[in-house]
Protein backbone atom coordinates (compact mmCIF):
# COMPACT_ATOMS: atom_id res chain seq x y z
CA UNK A 1 0.00 0.00 0.00
CA UNK A 2 1.50 3.20 -0.89
CA UNK A 3 1.00 6.71 0.65
CA UNK A 4 1.44 10.08 -1.16
CA UNK A 5 3.06 12.96 0.18
CA UNK A 6 2.95 16.77 -1.15
CA UNK A 7 6.47 19.08 0.16
CA UNK A 8 6.78 22.49 -0.88
CA UNK A 9 9.36 24.70 -0.13
CA UNK A 10 11.39 27.83 -0.63
CA UNK A 11 14.97 28.74 0.53
CA UNK A 12 17.13 31.07 -0.61
CA UNK A 13 19.36 29.86 -3.80
CA UNK A 14 22.52 28.18 -2.63
CA UNK A 15 24.22 25.00 -4.82
CA UNK A 16 22.77 20.87 -3.79
CA UNK A 17 19.05 22.43 -2.75
CA UNK A 18 17.62 19.99 -5.17
CA UNK A 19 20.34 17.30 -4.49
CA UNK A 20 19.38 17.54 -0.99
CA UNK A 21 15.87 17.02 -1.47
CA UNK A 22 15.77 14.50 -3.97
CA UNK A 23 18.87 11.72 -1.94
CA UNK A 24 16.90 12.31 1.26
CA UNK A 25 13.89 10.88 -0.68
CA UNK A 26 15.79 8.45 -2.89
CA UNK A 27 17.39 7.07 0.98
CA UNK A 28 13.68 6.63 2.83
CA UNK A 29 12.71 4.51 -0.42
CA UNK A 30 9.90 7.15 -1.82
CA UNK A 31 9.24 7.70 -5.47
CA UNK A 32 8.91 11.18 -7.35
CA UNK A 33 5.51 11.78 -8.97
CA UNK A 34 5.60 15.11 -9.77
CA UNK A 35 8.44 17.90 -9.58
CA UNK A 36 8.32 21.48 -9.95
CA UNK A 37 10.77 23.91 -9.16
CA UNK A 38 11.29 27.69 -9.75
CA UNK A 39 14.11 29.69 -9.40
CA UNK A 40 13.83 33.72 -8.44
CA UNK A 41 17.05 35.11 -9.61
CA UNK A 42 15.86 38.49 -8.89
CA UNK A 43 15.60 37.84 -5.33
CA UNK A 44 18.06 34.82 -4.84
CA UNK A 45 14.90 32.23 -3.79
CA UNK A 46 14.58 29.06 -4.82
CA UNK A 47 10.95 27.63 -4.66
CA UNK A 48 10.03 23.74 -5.49
CA UNK A 49 7.01 21.56 -5.07
CA UNK A 50 7.92 18.02 -5.11
CA UNK A 51 4.91 15.36 -5.09
CA UNK A 52 5.91 11.17 -4.04
CA UNK A 53 4.72 8.00 -2.94
CA UNK A 54 5.97 5.94 0.26
CA UNK A 55 5.21 2.39 0.77
CA UNK A 56 4.22 1.33 3.80
CA UNK A 57 6.70 -1.78 3.60
CA UNK A 58 9.57 0.47 3.37
CA UNK A 59 12.00 1.96 5.68
CA UNK A 60 10.76 3.11 9.28
CA UNK A 61 9.45 6.60 9.85
CA UNK A 62 7.38 7.17 6.87
CA UNK A 63 4.44 8.35 8.04
CA UNK A 64 3.49 12.28 7.74
CA UNK A 65 5.07 12.79 11.13
CA UNK A 66 7.99 10.37 10.71
CA UNK A 67 8.78 12.22 7.22
CA UNK A 68 8.47 15.58 9.12
CA UNK A 69 10.69 14.54 11.67
CA UNK A 70 14.00 12.54 9.34
CA UNK A 71 13.80 15.74 6.97
CA UNK A 72 13.42 18.72 9.29
CA UNK A 73 17.37 18.63 9.52
CA UNK A 74 17.72 19.18 5.85
CA UNK A 75 15.38 22.02 6.01
CA UNK A 76 17.76 23.82 8.72
CA UNK A 77 20.61 23.08 6.34
CA UNK A 78 19.06 25.24 3.97
CA UNK A 79 16.97 27.69 5.86
CA UNK A 80 13.55 25.99 4.14
CA UNK A 81 10.41 27.40 4.57
CA UNK A 82 8.95 24.51 4.11
CA UNK A 83 5.33 22.39 4.25
CA UNK A 84 5.10 18.78 4.13
CA UNK A 85 1.14 17.26 3.71
CA UNK A 86 -0.32 14.15 3.10
CA UNK A 87 -2.39 13.95 -0.44
CA UNK A 88 -5.20 12.01 1.34
CA UNK A 89 -6.28 14.20 4.08
CA UNK A 90 -8.03 16.99 2.07
CA UNK A 91 -7.74 20.53 3.39
CA UNK A 92 -10.93 21.54 5.27
CA UNK A 93 -12.94 24.37 3.30
CA UNK A 94 -15.78 26.96 4.79
CA UNK A 95 -17.37 29.28 1.86
CA UNK A 96 -18.57 32.43 2.95
CA UNK A 97 -21.29 33.84 1.03
CA UNK A 98 -23.88 36.73 0.46
CA UNK A 99 -26.69 36.71 -1.84
CA UNK A 100 -24.87 35.93 -5.08
CA UNK A 101 -24.88 31.77 -5.61
CA UNK A 102 -23.06 31.33 -8.67
CA UNK A 103 -19.46 31.03 -6.98
CA UNK A 104 -21.39 28.67 -4.02
CA UNK A 105 -23.20 26.47 -6.49
CA UNK A 106 -19.79 25.98 -8.62
CA UNK A 107 -17.86 24.71 -5.74
CA UNK A 108 -20.60 22.79 -4.44
CA UNK A 109 -20.92 20.76 -7.80
CA UNK A 110 -17.03 20.62 -7.99
CA UNK A 111 -17.02 19.28 -4.68
CA UNK A 112 -19.81 16.78 -5.42
CA UNK A 113 -18.23 15.54 -8.25
CA UNK A 114 -14.90 15.46 -7.30
CA UNK A 115 -13.15 17.59 -9.20
CA UNK A 116 -12.43 19.86 -6.12
CA UNK A 117 -9.32 18.81 -4.03
CA UNK A 118 -11.00 20.10 -0.87
CA UNK A 119 -14.04 18.88 2.02
CA UNK A 120 -16.77 21.57 2.36
CA UNK A 121 -17.65 21.77 6.03
CA UNK A 122 -19.58 25.01 6.30
CA UNK A 123 -21.26 27.70 4.09
CA UNK A 124 -21.67 31.03 6.10
CA UNK A 125 -23.25 33.96 5.01
CA UNK A 126 -24.82 37.53 6.56
CA UNK A 127 -28.13 36.86 4.63
CA UNK A 128 -30.36 33.17 5.32
CA UNK A 129 -31.39 33.37 1.13
CA UNK A 130 -28.54 30.80 0.08
CA UNK A 131 -29.82 28.12 3.30
CA UNK A 132 -31.53 25.98 0.53
CA UNK A 133 -28.27 24.97 -1.86
CA UNK A 134 -26.26 24.26 1.27
CA UNK A 135 -28.54 22.16 2.59
CA UNK A 136 -29.21 19.98 -0.92
CA UNK A 137 -25.62 19.25 -0.93
CA UNK A 138 -26.36 18.33 2.84
CA UNK A 139 -23.82 21.36 4.14
CA UNK A 140 -23.96 22.71 6.99
CA UNK A 141 -25.42 26.88 7.03
CA UNK A 142 -24.55 29.19 9.47
CA UNK A 143 -26.34 32.57 9.22
CA UNK A 144 -24.12 35.45 10.71
CA UNK A 145 -26.14 38.93 10.40
CA UNK A 146 -23.16 41.66 10.00
CA UNK A 147 -24.35 45.42 10.80
CA UNK A 148 -22.00 48.26 11.76
CA UNK A 149 -22.63 47.88 15.65
CA UNK A 150 -22.22 43.43 15.35
CA UNK A 151 -19.25 43.88 13.27
CA UNK A 152 -17.06 42.05 16.17
CA UNK A 153 -19.53 39.76 17.49
CA UNK A 154 -19.80 38.70 14.20
CA UNK A 155 -16.59 38.17 13.11
CA UNK A 156 -15.25 36.79 16.47
CA UNK A 157 -18.20 33.56 15.83
CA UNK A 158 -17.18 33.46 12.21
CA UNK A 159 -13.65 32.50 13.83
CA UNK A 160 -15.06 30.45 16.43
CA UNK A 161 -16.33 28.35 13.81
CA UNK A 162 -12.94 28.13 11.90
CA UNK A 163 -11.89 26.90 15.46
CA UNK A 164 -14.66 24.16 16.00
CA UNK A 165 -14.82 22.90 12.68
CA UNK A 166 -10.80 22.82 12.26
CA UNK A 167 -11.44 24.94 8.61
CA UNK A 168 -7.90 25.14 6.99
CA UNK A 169 -9.44 27.40 4.29
CA UNK A 170 -12.02 30.18 4.30
CA UNK A 171 -13.02 30.89 0.92
CA UNK A 172 -15.01 34.43 0.41
CA UNK A 173 -17.46 33.64 -2.68
CA UNK A 174 -18.59 36.92 -3.36
CA UNK A 175 -18.96 37.78 0.16
CA UNK A 176 -20.48 41.25 -0.01
CA UNK A 177 -18.97 42.33 3.31
CA UNK A 178 -15.58 44.30 4.16
CA UNK A 179 -13.41 41.86 6.75
CA UNK A 180 -11.31 43.86 9.47
CA UNK A 181 -7.80 44.10 9.56
CA UNK A 182 -7.43 41.76 12.32
CA UNK A 183 -9.40 38.96 11.03
CA UNK A 184 -7.47 39.39 7.53
CA UNK A 185 -4.31 39.25 9.75
CA UNK A 186 -5.58 36.23 11.46
CA UNK A 187 -6.65 34.58 8.40
CA UNK A 188 -3.66 35.44 6.19
CA UNK A 189 -2.47 33.33 3.74
CA UNK A 190 -5.55 30.93 4.48
CA UNK A 191 -8.39 33.01 2.98
CA UNK A 192 -8.80 33.92 -0.68
CA UNK A 193 -11.23 35.76 -2.46
CA UNK A 194 -12.55 36.56 -6.19
CA UNK A 195 -13.74 39.49 -7.42
CA UNK A 196 -14.37 41.18 -10.84
CA UNK A 197 -11.61 42.53 -12.64
CA UNK A 198 -12.87 46.36 -13.27
CA UNK A 199 -11.17 47.48 -10.24
CA UNK A 200 -9.59 50.13 -9.61
CA UNK A 201 -11.22 51.66 -12.71
CA UNK A 202 -14.91 50.62 -12.58
CA UNK A 203 -15.41 50.72 -8.34
CA UNK A 204 -18.34 51.06 -6.79
CA UNK A 205 -22.06 50.70 -7.91
CA UNK A 206 -22.71 48.54 -11.25
CA UNK A 207 -19.37 47.81 -12.21
CA UNK A 208 -20.35 46.38 -15.43
CA UNK A 209 -22.70 49.29 -16.54
CA UNK A 210 -19.67 51.33 -16.25
CA UNK A 211 -17.79 48.91 -18.21
CA UNK A 212 -20.53 48.97 -20.64
CA UNK A 213 -20.47 52.77 -21.03
CA UNK A 214 -16.87 52.95 -21.71
CA UNK A 215 -16.42 49.91 -24.55
CA UNK A 216 -14.77 47.12 -22.45
CA UNK A 217 -13.76 44.33 -24.59
CA UNK A 218 -12.23 42.07 -22.05
CA UNK A 219 -14.29 41.05 -18.84
CA UNK A 220 -12.58 39.26 -16.38
CA UNK A 221 -12.15 38.02 -12.58
CA UNK A 222 -9.10 38.00 -9.83
CA UNK A 223 -8.82 35.46 -7.43
CA UNK A 224 -6.47 36.79 -4.54
CA UNK A 225 -5.35 35.64 -1.07
CA UNK A 226 -7.01 37.83 1.41
CA UNK A 227 -5.20 40.92 3.10
CA UNK A 228 -5.94 44.34 4.70
CA UNK A 229 -5.40 45.90 1.99
CA UNK A 230 -8.76 45.49 0.13
CA UNK A 231 -8.56 43.52 -3.02
CA UNK A 232 -5.07 44.22 -3.27
CA UNK A 233 -3.63 40.92 -2.28
CA UNK A 234 -1.62 38.15 -3.84
CA UNK A 235 -2.57 37.15 -7.34
CA UNK A 236 -3.58 33.64 -7.11
CA UNK A 237 -5.47 33.21 -10.61
CA UNK A 238 -6.74 35.50 -13.43
CA UNK A 239 -9.43 34.62 -15.91
CA UNK A 240 -10.23 36.30 -18.83
CA UNK A 241 -12.96 36.40 -21.55
CA UNK A 242 -13.49 38.85 -24.76
CA UNK A 243 -16.47 40.70 -25.70
CA UNK A 244 -17.33 43.12 -28.28
CA UNK A 245 -20.26 45.81 -29.07
CA UNK A 246 -23.02 43.73 -29.01
CA UNK A 247 -22.85 42.54 -25.54
CA UNK A 248 -24.72 44.99 -23.27
CA UNK A 249 -24.75 45.08 -19.34
CA UNK A 250 -26.55 41.54 -18.73
CA UNK A 251 -24.38 40.05 -20.95
CA UNK A 252 -21.17 41.37 -19.37
CA UNK A 253 -22.58 40.74 -15.95
CA UNK A 254 -23.14 36.83 -17.08
CA UNK A 255 -19.93 36.34 -18.93
CA UNK A 256 -18.79 38.05 -15.60
CA UNK A 257 -19.93 35.58 -13.24
CA UNK A 258 -17.98 33.00 -15.81
CA UNK A 259 -14.95 34.30 -15.10
CA UNK A 260 -15.43 34.69 -11.20
CA UNK A 261 -16.49 30.75 -11.29
CA UNK A 262 -13.65 29.65 -12.91
CA UNK A 263 -10.83 31.51 -11.36
CA UNK A 264 -12.36 31.07 -7.91
CA UNK A 265 -12.22 27.32 -8.58
CA UNK A 266 -8.78 27.04 -10.13
CA UNK A 267 -7.28 29.14 -7.12
CA UNK A 268 -9.17 26.91 -4.08
CA UNK A 269 -7.84 23.73 -5.93
CA UNK A 270 -4.33 25.46 -6.31
CA UNK A 271 -4.22 25.91 -2.52
CA UNK A 272 -5.58 22.79 -1.47
CA UNK A 273 -3.23 20.58 -3.63
CA UNK A 274 -0.24 22.76 -2.22
CA UNK A 275 0.56 24.32 -5.12
CA UNK A 276 0.83 28.06 -4.59
CA UNK A 277 4.13 29.59 -2.41
CA UNK A 278 3.70 32.82 -1.30
CA UNK A 279 6.32 35.61 -1.40
CA UNK A 280 5.87 39.09 0.26
CA UNK A 281 2.83 40.23 -2.55
CA UNK A 282 3.37 37.69 -4.75
CA UNK A 283 2.57 34.12 -5.46
CA UNK A 284 4.42 31.32 -7.07
CA UNK A 285 1.84 28.92 -8.87
CA UNK A 286 2.79 25.54 -9.75
CA UNK A 287 -0.91 25.05 -11.59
Amino acid sequence: MHSEFVLTLSCPERPGILHAVTSFLLGHGCDITEHQQFDDADHGIVFLRTAFTTSNTGPTGLTLDGLRDAFAPVAAEFAMDWQLRDSAVKPRVLVMVSKFDHCLADLLYRWRSGALDAEIVLVASNHPDLKPLAAAENVPFEHIPVTAATKPEAEARLLALVEEHRVDLVVLARYMQVLSDDLCKRLEGRAINIHHSFLPSFAGAKPYHQAHRRGVKLVGATAHYVTADLDEGPIIEQEIIRVDHRAGPDRLVTVGRDAERLALARAVNWHCQGRILLHGNRTVVFS
